[in-house]
C-alpha cells in the first residue's frame, strides 16, 4: 500500500540506510521496512490495549524496542531533539506502564 504521507517514503529511505539491524547484516528495503514497522506497531498496540496480561507484557517490550530503534535512528541522522520527542515520550510511557504493571498489590 502507498504511504499516507508523501514524505513518509523518503524518510524511510533515510531510516533504512541507518537501520540498527545493518550491524547484523540485514539491510531492509525501505518500502518493506516501512510496512513491517507499521504492522508490528499496529498489532503490538492492539495487543497492548486489549490482549491478555502476558501478551500485553510482550507487546510492551516489542514497542519499547521499536521506540529505542527509532530514537537511535533519529540520533544517528542528527535530527533535531523535537523530532526525537514523540518516540522518547512513547518510550517513557511504555516504561511507566511496565513499571506500574509490576507494582505490589495494595491491601
Amino acid at each position: 500500500s502507498a504511504p499516507s504521507h508523501p514524505s513518509q517514503k523518503s524518510q524511510f529511505v533515510r531510516f533504512a540506510e541507518v537501520c540498527p539491524l545493518k550491524e547484523f547484516g540485514f539491510a531492509p528495503e525501505p518500502g518493506q521496512y516501512l510496512e513491517a514497522v507499521g504492522w508490528v506497531e499496529a498489532v503490538a498496540g492492539l495487543l497492548l490495549a486489549f490482549g491478555p496480561q502476558l501478551l500485553q507484557e510482550i507487546s510492551n517490550f516489542v514497542l519499547s524496542v521499536i521506540m529505542i530503534g527509532a530514537i537511535y535512528t533519529l540520533l544517528v541522522l542528527r535530527e533535531t531533539l523535537a523530532m526525537c520527542a514523540p518516540a522518547t515520550l512513547c518510550l517513557g510511557l511504555l516504561l511507566l506502564l511496565n513499571i506500574r504493571g509490576h507494582a505490589a498489590p495494595t491491601k
